[in-house]
Parts: structure tokens; sequence; C-alpha cells
């Protein structure tokens, strides 16, 4: 199933040798695992997180819920940080299984509930700003700092169908793109992009501060399953052989693997009731028309057409859609 392809020298930006490493509440050593909370200063909150401290190598940040209701990389996260033990980690793994704490007690889905923000959007953040701007600022000065590679694990929002994908960023160092490209690779999906932002994401913030990192996507409308976690514990467990052994799945494992080298994002121009004439994961062709937004009379508002052939990764699929929210993403080729 799997062979070893060496992939040279791995990137490090710390290396632990035996030291222990302070994170938080937790002084974690060679061969600890700890539980415990990273304070969001400025504000009531912290971010619950696992250190698996398995001895000399790379530090690996896992990250989930940054989007609260997308709840398979959540479960999976959780799992994971139970199952991983320090004799199976080569390095030492960071695992948050959710960064917005202050929406998941709320059910806030993708926002933060004091300001209403999208933390995917406000990457690297400010320690004087909103509740958002800060867990934004905490997770970039304390979690990032220590990162030599990055998992963040997403889902489709409670509103939002999705095939499965992954992504990684495009223009950035060439090594780094390199690594995040080979981290993608290791994922049982069989779609992957190459984005092209570099800014207010986690990841793409990430990856310009020299963190090969990836961001996984899968399951969808508030749902989550077990196949879905255990997909995702999997995908993980693959990128990590990557990491620490530089083992990369024979090309014949994930036979139908396409790449696109960027994804069109259409937001709604309009509030509205929401047909779309597809389904994500199915192909449609430059000119064609998506979907409409017409209002509670059926009058036509909106007609959302192709700006280029390729494959629907997410939609909205509630029947209401308010003025600037996402409508439709699609990957394409350049």
């Amino acid at each position: 199933m799997m062979k070893n392809k060496k992939s040279g020298a791995l990137l490090l930006r710390t290396e632990r040798k035996g030291e222990h490493l302070v994170l938080g509440t937790l002084t974690v050593s060679e061969g600890e695992k700890k539980t415990g909370s990273l304070p969001v200063p400025g504000t009531e909150y912290e971010l619950p997180l696992t250190v698996i401290c398995g001895g000399e190598g790379p530090v690996t940040l896992i990250t989930a819920g940054i989007h609260s209701a997308e709840y398979p990389g959540i479960q999976a996260a959780i799992e994971l940080a139970e199952e991983t033990e320090p004799e199976k980690v080569k390095g030492t793994l960071i695992i948050v299984p959710v960064v917005n704490v202050s929406g998941i007690v709320r059910r806030c889905m993708s926002m933060v509930y004091e300001d209403n923000k999208n933390l995917n959007r406000e990457f690297p953040g400010s320690p004087d700003g909103t509740v958002a701007d800060r867990i934004c600022h905490t997770v970039t000065t304390e979690l990032f700092s220590r990162a030599d590679y990055y998992l963040d694990l997403h889902s489709g929002d409670a509103f939002e169908e999705l095939v499965p994908y992954i992504y990684y960023v495009g223009p950035v160092d060439a090594q780094v793109r390199e690594k995040a490209y080979a981290m993608a690779s290791c994922a049982d999906v069989r779609y992957m992009v190459e984005s092209q932002c570099t800014a207010g994401g986690a990841y793409n913030h990430a990856s310009t501060l020299g963190i090969p990192s990836i961001l996984l996507e899968r399951g969808c409308r508030g749902l989550w399953n077990r196949e879905q976690v255990e997909q995702d514990k999997a995908d993980v467990r693959r990128i990590l052989s990557y990491i620490y052994e530089g083992i990369l799945p024979d090309r014949d494992e994930f036979p139908e693997r396409e790449l696109f080298e960027e994804a069109v994002y259409e937001d709604a121009p309009c509030a509205g009731f929401w047909y779309p004439r597809y389904h994500a994961g199915e192909k449609i062709r430059e000119g064609e028309t998506l979907g409409e937004i017409r209002d509670v009379f059926g009058k036509t508002l909106h007609i959302c057409c192709a700006k280029a052939s390729g494959v629907i990764l997410y939609q909205t699929c509630s029947l209401n859609i308010p003025e600037g929210g996402p409508m439709i993403a699609y990957g394409v080729r350049r």
C-alpha cells in the first residue's frame, strides 16, 4: 500500500532534543503527553490543547474547529489526541481540536460570537482587536511560532454541501510549496487545490511564515459520522508518516486525483433564495448557469454563471442566502 520515498532533509524551524516545551498551562518533557489550555490574552477564553513529545524531530501543529460547526475534523482531532502516544511521535505533536471556542459553546457556525468575524479571514490577528483578532494573534504568536508543519481540519458549514478535497498554497517559498504539496498528496481525496491566496486564512498565513501547511475539507451540513472521522484520522496519519519518515503513498493508491491550480469563489451579491443547478462534485462548463437568486415572489435577482470550466467544491445548500454570504466555489485549471 505504501512505499518509502525519501524526500531529503526535513525543513525544521525548531527541533526538540530532550528539552521540555512550555506552552500555555503545560510544561511537557520528552516521552510525555499532557492536556491543558492556551489562554487568549484580553478575553475570557482558552484554547484546549494536547501536547505529545516524542523526542527529537519536527513540531507538527494540528487544528480543527476554526469554524465551530465543522464537526468531522473536530471529532477527528479529539480522537487523534486521545489515541496518539509519545512513542508513535518522532518529534512533537500539538493538537488544538477547537479554535473558535467562542462559537462552539453557542453553536454559532462559522463566526465568533462576540464580533461575528470569520477566524479564517482574520490572520495574523491583533493583540488589541476583537475576540476573533485576539484568537488569531494567539495562534500566530504561540502556535505558528513553534510549528514546523501545520494541518488544519475543516468541513462544509451547516448551510453548505461539499465534496472532500485538500488545499495547499502555491505562491510561497518553493521548498514550502513542495513539502505542502507532498503533504496534500497523502490525503485520500479526489481533488487537490493549489490556493493562490496568501492572506487571511490560518494555513495561508502559516505558509507565508515558512511552514508547509494544508487545509483538509471533508463533511458538510453541520453533520458528522464515523466514516468521515476515520477518513480524516487516516489522512492525518499518512501526512505524519510523510513528515516523520518521508513516506508517500503509491501513485496507484489514489488513482483518480485531480489538481486544480486555483479556486473561484462566488459570494451572493444580494439577499434572497438560492436555487443551485448542480451539486458539489459535479463538473461544470464555462458560461453555464450554476444557479440563481430569487426574491420571495419568485423574481430572479441574480444569475450565477461559471467563469471557467471545473468542478464544484462546495456551495450553499440552504434556501435562504444573505448578501455577501458564500454562494458557490469551484476548482479550475489555468
